[in-house]
């Protein structure tokens, strides 16, 4: 894995400005190194899929994999369930903490370990874009408990919050240069990200983040939140809600300077329409500052599991 990730580095360096077309290979090039997902997370989402899946199916999977049996007891017995109890089975981790919960455990374990070892700390700080991705996660699912979405639904909001900006992992790394250049200008023209990179690139991180997607086989869902949560209007209609609280929530972590992926000047004047369109009330994000707070000092256990 190591190596594969230093040959993804290799591939993704930095030389200078180049025309789309050549921009485009050289991202394309650049995801295709990526480390697909290993057998056992491709397995667990695949089953996941299955709408007759047990647990017991889930746990046959799951046991034959030390460290991800490790993780999955972990976070049970971990601050961010809190139980009086600790929990000794596989198979009980599994019923108390929900099928899609284990699932997004095992996909996002595999995602950030796939995303480690990055060069480009200096145009985008590793701990800081995490803090974001992991307040976004967080501050969506407390926008989809405030719209009454099952409990066994609202742990996809917090994965596709958590994944929503890896389209900027592979930019930075294939140019680290001209990125620097989009972050100076976002800043000094107070315009967004998305549209500064589109001015330099000819494309957007949400563009790379379906090319990441499409290679892992992600869901349908965390496909359109990665490539639609900046274009609302180009969301497919059944996936719309889902995407659109992705966007509220990212608007709300750069506004509060919860982490930092590099946008400072996110579209604040969308957030009336947004809310509309989700019949939210707008002082719903007054009301989930505090649950936002203590739950991304509590995800944190979710994110070093992962």
């Amino acid at each position: 894995m190591l190596s594969r990730l230093l040959q993804w580095g290799q591939a993704c360096m930095d030389n200078g400005p180049i025309a789309y077309e050549q921009r485009m290979l050289r991202v394309r090039d650049c995801v295709d190194q990526m480390p697909a997902l290993s057998t056992t997370v491709t397995k667990v989402l695949e089953i996941c899929n299955h709408p007759n899946t047990s647990p017991n199916d889930l746990n046959k999977i799951i046991s034959l994999d030390p460290v991800l049996t490790s993780r999955v007891l972990k976070l049970i017995n971990s601050a961010y369930y809190s139980l009086p109890d600790r929990i000794p089975t596989l198979t009980r981790a599994i019923i108390m903490l929900g099928m899609n919960t284990v699932k997004n455990l095992a996909l996002s374990t595999a995602v950030l370990g796939a995303m480690q070892g990055r060069k480009s700390e200096r145009v985008l700080r590793t701990d800081l874009f995490w803090a974001h991705s992991l307040g976004v996660g967080v501050t969506a699912k407390a926008l989809a408990m405030k719209r009454n979405v099952l409990p066994a639904e609202r742990e996809d909001y917090f994965v596709a919050g958590l994944l929503h900006d890896l389209g900027k992992i592979p930019l930075v790394e294939c140019f680290a240069d001209e990125y620097a250049t989009v972050l100076r200008q976002s800043q000094e023209r107070q315009i967004p990200l998305c549209r500064a990179e589109q001015e330099v690139f000819g494309f957007d991180h949400g563009c790379v983040g379906r090319m990441i997607a499409e290679k892992w086989k992600l869901s349908r869902t965390i496909v359109e939140c990665l490539s639609f949560h900046h274009e609302l209007e180009k969301a497919a209609p059944d996936v719309f809600a889902l995407v659109a609280v992705i966007e509220l929530a990212n608007i709300y972590c750069n506004t509060h300077k919860i982490g930092a992926a590099g946008d400072t000047h996110p579209e604040t004047s969308l957030l009336p329409q947004i809310l509309q369109k989700l019949n939210l009330a707008p002082q719903v994000m007054t009301e989930i500052e505090k649950t936002v707070l203590e739950e991304v000092e509590k995800a944190k256990a979710f994110i070093n599991l992962s």
